[in-house]
């Protein structure tokens, strides 16, 4: 590719623009452009752009120590979970972060009225011109097309002042593509990139199915509510359902159809027929019924139709919550799912990040037109997500803030379980990178030739404490023979999955038809549900849920209650991907969980 004399004229007047100022130091910095993304041209000097410091939280480096104390099945504090008052609390920034940043804004020139701090001291907003943005940052900003005609902008690299860069986790805009998608012509089409059709992690089928069954003796070919209940042990009827509670995340425009709900139990639990989940609508979250077919209502039938069904073997005792996430016109990311299950992560009481998030009030027809919705939902005790992004598409500050906001949800009794994705060693899409590597979030499936389980080493994350034993065992005595180049081989990063889970052959009711549905997107919402009663159980004899269950299921008391898989793989990328041994492995974790054995360790 080459640079116009222009382009590459401004290029170089930014690089001395850095060497110029030494007490700066890079901040953060991305190796490559997201797959479908082209760089279009330098953003106009004169527009506006909403710049925001994340300030450095107090507290991080203790934010492991906290949670392993209330999480860990050894620790004395186990199971004695904080509020989201002293989560907010502990980690707010302190006044010297605040100080530090307002002051540094302030000495480059910007007038005090033009500065923002949030209420929760989490960020300072300022409105700046490109112009001002790329001095104070010593950077170039420019513009991107995606191949859906969506435009976005970013830069590859920005600069704090020494002194400034400790209080700050990051700035937005800035490198980051963890954009909002709309259609082209910015019509008001649902458009969220996370729920659109095709994009991350979504389910695939083979077809609908003429002859439906329903017995054991063929679940080797169709997967029902009755096949897992004898695969994982799951016979057992809620005890304490009014104290426990069971959410799943859907993304607009992805919906479920009552009609396709009534379908699925009208074969499989008469019980629920008519019966529907929990709607807790964030940033006017909708089940929208304009765009109906597999590619709107696959995800969100298979989730709730064996949610439901699992927690409920006789009767509808178990009330399923859905938080739908996001509005027909802009759509929402996970940040704002997080804004609303957490108030003390929320940015503005405007809204979050307008080149990554969703943000309301949203001026679009049938929009959401009230602010961004913060701290409105009461996290449930577990919560289902089949979605995901790649984290080589994200920076590690961005995806490292986030992580956090899951660690506190932890603190706070939450279990969040995550799909892994559906192709192998490979990310969403099929993407394949060189040293930069693809890893997701945890939480995973076994499956046949239609899909291969995702799995890994992240090129972000260290490994944890807990992880050390099981996978420091499969590195010692299965450690793959590929070259360092193509994975993560350091034997010191996260490795994933945690645990699995059947993800193949689903039954699923799909627009008046029942077709046969394969994606690790069946096995999150298997795990939550399984997970979920085991919390029925505990809080039935006054335990308190299980919370962040990491440091538990590794540990030696949980040894015996995952049924090992040492068979198959994760092939991708033009290789045979890893390969499934006894013990950990990073095609099936820990293995598939075993009900019984899960409440008697």
């Amino acid at each position: 590719m080459r640079f116009t004399p222009v382009f590459l004229h401004l290029l170089t007047l930014i690089s001395l623009g850095v060497a110029a100022h030494a007490s700066y130091i890079p901040h953060e910095t991305r190796s490559h452009i997201p797959a479908g993304w082209t760089l279009a041209r330098r953003y106009e000097a004169s527009e506006l752009l909403p710049l925001r410091f994340g300030l450095k939280q107090s507290n991080m480096d203790r934010l492991e120590e906290m949670l392993n104390d209330v999480s860990h099945p050894e620790s004395p504090n186990f199971g004695n979970h904080w509020t989201p008052t002293q989560v907010a609390k502990t980690f707010a920034p302190s006044h010297e972060t605040v100080t530090t940043v307002r002051n540094w804004l302030i000495k480059e020139g910007f007038d005090a009225k033009r500065l923002k701090v949030s209420a929760t001291r989490a960020w300072v907003q300022l409105n700046a011109t490109v112009e001002e943005a790329e001095r104070l940052l010593k950077t170039q900003y420019n513009v991107y097309t995606h191949q859906d005609g969506e435009q976005h902008i970013a830069c590859n690299s920005y600069y704090l002042p020494k002194h400034v860069s400790p209080h700050v986790e990051v700035v937005t805009p800035s490198i980051h593509f963890d954009a909002v998608l709309r259609k082209r012509g910015g019509s008001s089409v649902p458009a969220k990139k996370i729920g659109l059709p095709g994009v991350g992690i979504t389910p695939k089928t083979t077809g609908t199915i003429k002859n439906l069954w329903d017995e054991l003796k063929n679940c080797d070919q169709f997967i029902t509510p009755i096949c897992l209940r004898a695969l994982y042990g799951l016979v057992y009827e809620p005890l304490a359902a009014s104290k426990n509670s069971f959410g799943i995340v859907e993304y607009t425009p992805q919906a479920y159809l009552q009609s396709d709900l009534d379908m699925f139990n009208r074969n499989f639990s008469t019980a629920l027929v008519g019966k529907s989940p929990k709607l807790v609508s964030i940033d006017g979250g909708i089940v929208q019924t304009i765009q109906t077919g597999f590619e709107y209502n696959g995800e969100s039938n298979l989730d709730l139709q064996y949610a439901m069904n699992l927690v409920n073997m006789v009767g509808y005792k178990q009330e399923v919550t859905l938080y739908q996430v996001g509005d027909i016109p802009q759509g929402a990311s996970f940040n704002n799912l997080l804004d609303a299950l957490d108030g003390s992560y929320c940015t503005f009481q405007g809204g979050d990040d307008p080149f990554q998030d969703g943000i309301y009030p949203d001026d679009y027809p049938n929009g959401y037109h009230n602010p961004t919705d913060c701290g409105i939902a009461k996290p449930a005790n577990v919560i289902s997500t089949s979605y995901g992004y790649n984290e080589a598409d994200l920076s590690p500050l961005y995806t490292a803030r986030q992580c956090a906001e899951y660690a506190k949800l932890g603190l706070m009794g939450v279990t969040v379980i995550y799909s892994s994705g559906d192709n192998g060693v490979a990310g969403n899409g099929d993407l394949c990178l060189n040293a930069d590597g693809i890893a997701l979030l945890p939480a995973f499936a076994p499956a046949d030739a239609v899909i291969y389980s995702g799995g890994g080493f992240s090129n972000y994350f260290a490994m944890p404490d807990y992880q050390k034993k099981a996978v420091g065992n499969y590195l010692k005595n299965h450690k793959p023979t590929y070259s360092p180049e193509i994975w993560n081989a350091t034997g010191t990063s996260r490795a994933f999955p945690d645990i699995s889970a059947n993800g193949a052959n689903y039954v699923v009711a799909v627009d008046g038809k029942f077709s046969r549905i394969f994606g690790t997107s069946a096995s999150a919402p298997v795990v939550g549900s399984i997970l979920t009663m085991v919390n029925d159980a505990r809080l039935a004899i006054g335990k308190k849920p299980i919370g962040f269950i990491n440091p538990t299921i590794y540990s030696d008391f949980f040894g015996g209650a995952f049924n090992d898989i040492t068979s198959g793989g994760n092939q991708g990328c033009g290789t045979s991907g890893f390969t499934a041994v006894p013990g950990w492995d990073p095609v099936t974790g820990l293995g598939t969980p075993s009900f019984p054995k899960l409440l008697a360790s």
